[in-house]
């Protein structure tokens, strides 16, 4: 699943480690990095990432492929 979960969390406005990341959503570090490379996970973690940085799940994981 494509997202732009390393883009946000390396923007000027929250400049985090996958570290840190990982214990805002309350995750390990290698979810964080499974979720950077398109991996799948929970809808519980996709409404955590949306809530931390305060967007619409949609803005933050989409397709190009939806047709």
């Amino acid at each position: 699943m494509q997202n732009n979960i390393k883009f946000l969390r390396r923007s000027k406005e929250y400049d985090l480690t996958q570290e840190q990341l990982a214990k805002e959503l309350r995750v390990s570090r290698s979810t964080v990095s499974h979720l950077e490379r398109g991996g799948e996970v929970s809808g519980v973690v996709v409404l955590r990432v949306a809530n931390f940085f305060n967007k619409d799940p949609r803005e933050i994981f989409f397709t190009n492929d939806v047709g």
